[in-house]
């Protein structure tokens, strides 16, 4: 019965958080156009130079922006899921700032519900803008070379990805003493997808900061998704990225539960 009224509860709360998005539209349209206009701009700023800089794409040869575009489209699409993270941590910043908690905390709601309705909601519109970014990609020249079920699962692979970063955002939102810095926390991860592969190849950095992109969560869930895009070697990063989400996610909701149980409404 506990776990019908779980259920029950969370979806409750996501359809709250869909009301939200859909009287207050403007952070959604943001979320959406941040990877569209950096895509935009690494294609047609950086994208011919960069593309002759890329293995097998030497300067006169077959490299230049098409080059460019298959190889950086599965980094902006990570980098959308990134970007996310800063409006999750303000609507939960908001809940907490609000009073709204202080009402739910009152009800008989089990307390995941409401955390699970901002992960849940956050998921879905992550979803959708990755949409909006795909389309984008394939009207400026993406071709990706694989099939339907590449494609699936490189689009579970990206909601895995959104569901473990969201507990951590809900976690800043949560640590927060107010909007302001609830907006300010997420930036660290929003710089982190620069030191990977999603713009340019690891190899092509200094040794210590190389190091540090091979081995940070990022270049692996890239990888994969290049090699379910594109059909390039994926190797060992498929489990490295499924065991990176695994950790973040866990570490997120722990951290979360523990920050929305203990602290004091502000």
């Amino acid at each position: 019965m506990t776990s019908t009224y779980l259920l029950a509860d969370s979806a409750t709360m996501l359809r709250r958080n869909f009301l939200h998005a859909m009287r207050y539209p403007s952070m959604t349209l943001v979320v959406a156009a941040i990877p569209i206009i950096f895509y935009l701009i690494f294609v047609y700023v950086f994208g011919s130079t960069l593309g002759n800089g890329l293995p097998g794409s030497p300067a006169g040869g077959a490299g230049g922006r098409e080059a460019y575009i298959a190889y950086v489209t599965p980094g902006v699409l990570l980098f959308g899921i990134i970007g996310g993270t800063q409006s999750t941590a303000i609507t939960v910043s908001m809940d907490m700032t609000t009073g709204i908690i202080s009402r739910f905390r009152t009800m008989s709601i089990p307390r995941g519900a409401v955390l699970a309705g901002h992960v849940i909601g956050s998921v879905v519109v992550t979803m959708l803008t990755l949409l909006a970014v795909v389309a984008v990609a394939l009207l400026t020249g993406f071709r990706p070379t694989t099939g339907p079920m590449e494609w699936l699962a490189a689009f579970g692979l990206l909601a895995l990805v959104s569901f473990a970063f969201t507990w951590i955002s809900v976690g800043f939102g949560l640590v927060s003493k107010t909007v302001e810095a609830a907006s300010n926390l997420p930036m660290p991860l929003i710089i982190l997808p620069f030191l990977s592969s999603a713009f340019v190849p690891t190899d092509s950095m200094p040794g210590p900061l190389a190091w540090f992109a091979e081995n940070q969560p990022f270049t692996p869930i890239i990888e994969t998704l290049r090699g379910l895009m594109l059909g390039t070697p994926i190797g060992s990063s498929a489990l490295i990225s499924i065991a990176w989400c695994a950790v973040i996610a866990l570490g997120g909701y722990l951290w979360s539960m523990r920050l929305y149980n203990r602290d004091p409404i502000r």
